[in-house]
């Protein structure tokens, strides 16, 4: 084996960590997952919710590459989205704005003061009823489930239920549990597929939460939802139209935590 050092910065989106490493140059592939799976490990490597590589796209300013923990390429990742615009600014990419590639599709996004990101989500056209529960696709699939007194409920063992219900396979749901804590304000906790645990916040998770409190509230128009996660405050803007949700934008911070050098084997 050839030990190799491969550089990298550390974030962190409301507790939601990621690995980011600059891959312009093409060195790492789609298919090394074993690999990416160890850079995740808590024990044996960076540790963190998931990897994103930057890479270069005809027609983009960046393409964002990304790897859940257990190495498997993920769906869409809002708070990692975030981390990853905010990674092509140290880069010299990107200034305030910029337009980027990503699994579901292109995506704006725009620095704002404090350190926070707003970055676009894709258009929702439907939300489903599933027993009581709700279902949508925000980038990433989630199940949503109201409940009460979230702080104490067993977000990892119903979650866990959930994700491998057979109506969700092969590739499985991520799974959050909202809470109605004030006027267009929210608690949520998630079960993240592919981190087979909860995380302390999920983007697209959030993102779902707030569509379906807008429609179980019967919303109109331009509307701010609020939602506090274990890991700090994000905020969705949206508008609600007769064709379904449009002009999300997803909003909360994307902070450098460190910078090293993974001492790789392979």
């Amino acid at each position: 084996m050839h030990p190799q050092e491969v550089s990298f910065v550390k974030y962190q989106g409301a507790g939601n960590d990621f690995i980011l490493i600059d891959n312009r140059a093409g060195h790492f592939l789609r298919e090394d997952t074993a690999r990416y799976q160890r850079w995740c490990d808590r024990k044996f490597g960076v540790g963190a919710d998931g990897l994103i590589f930057i890479q270069d796209k005809a027609g983009y300013d960046f393409e964002m590459v990304y790897y859940n923990a257990d190495g498997s390429e993920g769906s869409m990742c809002g708070n990692g989205g975030r981390c990853a615009v905010m990674y092509a600014a140290l880069l010299g990419i990107i200034t305030e704005k910029t337009n980027f590639l990503a699994t579901d599709g292109p995506h704006v996004a725009s620095l704002m003061p404090h350190g926070w990101v707003s970055l676009g989500m894709k258009d929702v056209d439907v939300i489903e009823s599933i027993e009581g529960d709700f279902f949508t696709d925000t980038g990433s699939p989630h199940h949503v489930r109201w409940v009460k007194d979230l702080a104490n409920y067993p977000v990892s063992t119903e979650g866990e239920a959930i994700r491998w219900r057979t109506a969700y396979q092969p590739g499985g749901t991520n799974v959050n549990f909202a809470e109605e804590t004030g006027d267009h304000l929210l608690s949520v906790r998630t079960f993240e597929r592919g981190v087979e645990a909860e995380t302390l916040a999920c983007g697209t998770g959030v993102t779902a939460c707030a569509l379906v409190y807008a429609s179980q509230h019967a919303l109109r128009g331009a509307q701010l939802v609020e939602v506090q996660t274990p890991g700090g405050m994000l905020a969705i803007r949206f508008e609600v139209t007769d064709k379904g949700f449009r002009n999300i934008q997803l909003q909360g911070p994307a902070t450098a935590v460190f910078s090293g050098k993974l001492i790789d084997k392979f």
